[in-house]
């Protein structure tokens, strides 16, 4: 009995041997199953007939949008009493328009601009601020109880008569204080009245009062003038836009 388990075994032995020699002769190697790579999709930004097309999910008085940058995030709260502007920012959120475009335009002491859709994958030093205009413009809704306070979030527009807006280009103030006699002037100059708590707001807050009635007003930031001042401060090119391309996504959040 012990002589034949141990001729079986020899055997099995020469069999598993044989098998390994014929496997380096023929260079046939066992199946590995390999996981194919996974696709990363790059998403393109919407046309203005897909924006147009999305249902306008707003929700009265509940509205803010979050913008995440690489410097920290930016809460803004919109304004129901512009509600062209709200309606069309929250669409364009809502359709991931602004999701990986750039703040282009920066200069201290004034504000922060973006939105622009060549922004996505600009090279190094290309101009921007051009992009968009194949969208249609928002009439002007301009507004004597909203001002250009620190943290406004306002639209950008091109020199047409009407100051409409652009569809999608926006700036956030960052600006500087006022005093009572600068704030005498710009009534005097532009032919309105700031109530006591506007002055206030000028005096302490700061913000760009001289674009008071010429460019809409549509929300305010209510968490993150700290994140405006960081990029703001950032160092810029003879175009102004940062040497570091500051990125944004945005969100609406509740």
């Amino acid at each position: 009995m012990k002589t034949k388990i141990l001729m079986l075994g020899f055997l099995l032995m020469t069999i598993f041997s044989l098998n390994g020699i014929a496997q380096q002769k023929t260079g046939k190697k066992s199946k590995v199953a390999i996981e194919p790579e996974p696709t990363v999709l790059v998403k393109p930004t919407p046309t203005a007939k897909e924006v147009a097309a999305i249902p306008n999910p707003y929700t009265a008085g509940k509205t803010k949008v979050k913008i995440t940058t690489s410097v920290g995030t930016i809460i803004i709260k919109l304004y129901d009493s512009t509600p062209q502007h709200r309606d069309n920012f929250v669409k364009l959120v809502q359709a991931g328009f602004y999701d990986s475009l750039l703040f282009h335009r920066v200069i201290q002491g004034f504000m922060i601009q973006g939105g622009d859709p060549m922004s996505k994958n600009a090279v190094e030093g290309a101009m921007l601020g051009m992009g968009g205009g194949d969208m249609e413009r928002i009439p002007a809704e301009f507004n004597k109880n909203i001002i250009h306070k620190k943290g406004a979030l306002s639209a950008a527009r091109d020199g047409n008569p009407t100051k409409a807006s652009s569809a999608c280009q926006f700036y956030i103030v960052q600006g500087n204080v006022s005093n009572e006699g600068d704030l005498f002037n710009m009534e005097q100059s532009k032919s309105i009245t700031y109530s006591a708590e506007q002055k206030n707001l000028y005096k302490t807050v700061g913000g760009t009062p001289f674009l008071d009635m010429d460019y809409t007003v549509f929300g305010e930031t209510i968490s993150g003038l700290d994140v405006i001042d960081k990029i703001a401060l950032m160092k810029t090119d003879g175009s102004n836009r940062p040497l570091v391309n500051v990125m944004m996504k945005m969100e609406i959040v509740k």
